[in-house]
């Protein structure tokens, strides 16, 4: 009987730990609305905002346009391009989260993302994200494959 306590505490304790430090990936992180929207409809109407990926030739790594404005309560249809000549990807959260996870990636360059919130491009591909913008402020996309982000590639989402 004790140890089917023990047990079950543990097993409780792990559980709660685990939840605590979920992040993006983690099972139910995107079951609530986050700090910059939610996952829109393909259904409904969306503003579309193209953004190309690519590299200069002066060596920089560059999303363009690298800043987009939106309205509150707006769905935005990113349509994504990889212009370059190596993978990139959008990661679209807050700036703190973003950075927390650039030091997972360091750790583990070749992570895959499942978020809808992420999107990781093949040279030459492109993808789609449909994103609602539910709260006002300064939210941010970036590459975060090791060196991506330090050559320039982030931008951000103003939400008014």
């Amino acid at each position: 009987m004790k140890s089917t306590l023990t047990l079950s505490g543990l097993a409780a304790l792990l559980l709660t730990t685990g939840l605590a430090f979920a992040g993006p990936g983690a099972p139910g992180h995107h079951d609530k609305e986050a700090a910059y929207g939610q996952p829109g409809d393909p259904k409904k109407a969306a503003r579309v905002v193209p953004i190309t990926m690519k590299e200069t030739d002066d060596g920089k790594m560059v999303y363009f346009p690298d800043k987009v404005e939106v309205r509150q309560g707006e769905q935005i249809k990113f349509v994504l391009k990889n212009n370059g000549k190596v993978d990139h990807e959008f990661v679209l959260d807050t700036v703190e989260s973003n950075a927390k996870h650039k030091i997972e990636m360091q750790k583990n360059p070749d992570m895959e993302h499942d978020d809808p919130n992420a999107r990781r491009l093949a040279v030459s591909k492109g993808g789609e994200m449909v994103w609602q913008f539910t709260k006002p402020g300064t939210f941010e996309f970036a590459c975060l494959i090791p060196g991506h982000y330090e050559s320039g590639m982030h931008g951000t989402v103003v939400v008014k």
